[in-house]
């Protein structure tokens, strides 16, 4: 794979125990825990992790903060969403995170929806939900990279506004990266303009070949003012020693899946948006796409990246990846449970085949 190619891996932040299969046991959402897990990426070859955001789940930033104190190079993919903070907030509070821990800030920017009563926010239809997701993806680059910035919009203002302290640049990295996920029309229109990355669903290949020439033709027609944008893929991969053993234990974890009708797995599923509909949609196509995208566990409630997994050895799941990566995708976000022993099995019989 390209060496500009980045891997992170999925910290679940949830008070619920099992997340996904995982193991249920005492304090699995313990600073200790979720530490553990942090230093076992930088242990084992990963960048960092996504930290996933919604009501009822603890403050992701909060998270990442207390995570990035007790790590050296960990980097937090902190999903945040509009509304739930106001533009200065945010720039200010990520800018600070940025400089205590010497740019290891990222930002995953979520416009799905939440309990936005239960913190006091409020939304109309999809097209003013994006609209708001724009306008705060432009403020905050401006609180980044400006001084005294002034801006009255529809959703936001600020007057004579400066963050501090200011974003150091580091290389090419003018500022924390803004991640961004959705498929319908509108959030496609918000990432051509506005994002630095896009993230896609587990799709099969065609799938993602397809949306990434849409969104490229959508940057030249919208007259896109920033770098290229740039493409990631958010997968479940579940690796075993051998493609036998792979598929096995798949199938065994969604027949438990299947009896326990999808509990713990379906935080995707209260309100399913285009993406996810599309991934839904796959298993009707069959239960294996391309070579080892398996769609069952969709079927029995497998929601976000848990709705599509790439099965197989590592030799299999690294072969699969690279097909993702020929077609431009250069930012991966995998995971499989039990999050810190898959951390390390992936970590180490993964990561390398995808370095050579």
């Amino acid at each position: 794979m390209s060496k500009d190619s980045e891997f992170l891996w999925y910290i679940p932040n949830d008070t619920r125990p099992g997340h996904r299969g995982d193991t249920v046991f005492d304090n699995h959402n313990s600073l200790a825990t979720l530490t553990e897990q942090a230093r076992a990426l930088e242990e084992h070859g990963w960048k960092g992790a996504l930290i996933g955001t919604g009501w009822g789940r603890p403050d992701t930033f909060t998270v990442a903060a207390a995570l990035t104190a007790s790590t050296t190079t960990f980097e937090p993919l902190i999903a945040i969403r509009p509304g739930y903070w106001r533009p200065a907030n945010f720039a200010s509070a990520a800018a600070t995170l940025d400089h205590l821990t010497g740019g290891r800030v990222r930002v995953n920017i979520v416009s799905g929806l939440d309990n936005l009563a239960a913190y006091g926010d409020s939304e109309g239809g999809q097209a003013q939900r994006y609209a708001r997701t724009r306008e705060f993806m432009r403020l905050i680059r401006r609180l980044w990279t400006e001084e005294n910035v002034s801006y009255e919009g529809e959703h936001f203002g600020v007057a004579e506004s400066t963050v501090v302290p200011r974003i150091k640049a580091h290389g090419a990295r003018r500022h924390p990266k803004l991640y961004f996920g959705g498929a319908s029309e509108a959030a496609e229109k918000v990432a051509a303009s506005e994002a630095d990355v896009q993230l896609f669903w587990g799709e099969p290949l065609d799938g993602v070949r397809e949306r990434i020439e849409r969104l490229k033709a959508l940057s030249r027609e919208l007259d896109r003012d920033l770098p290229p944008l740039e493409f990631g893929l958010r997968i479940t991969t579940l690796v075993r020693d051998t493609t036998e053993q792979a598929w096995a234990d798949a199938e065994a974890k969604v027949a438990d899946m299947a009896k326990g009708n999808g509990a713990g797995w379906s935080d995707h599923r209260r309100a399913v948006a285009v993406g996810q509909q599309r991934l839904f949609d796959l298993h009707r196509t069959g239960d294996v796409l391309d070579d080892n995208l398996y769609t069952a566990p969709g079927k029995f409630g497998g929601g976000g990246a848990g709705t599509t997994w790439l099965v197989g050895s590592a030799k299999d799941v690294a072969r699969s990846l690279r097909k993702y990566q020929d077609l431009g995708i250069t930012h991966f976000v995998l995971s499989d449970t039990p999050y810190l022993s898959e951390i390390k099995r992936q970590g180490t019989d993964l990561l390398p085949l995808l370095r050579d």
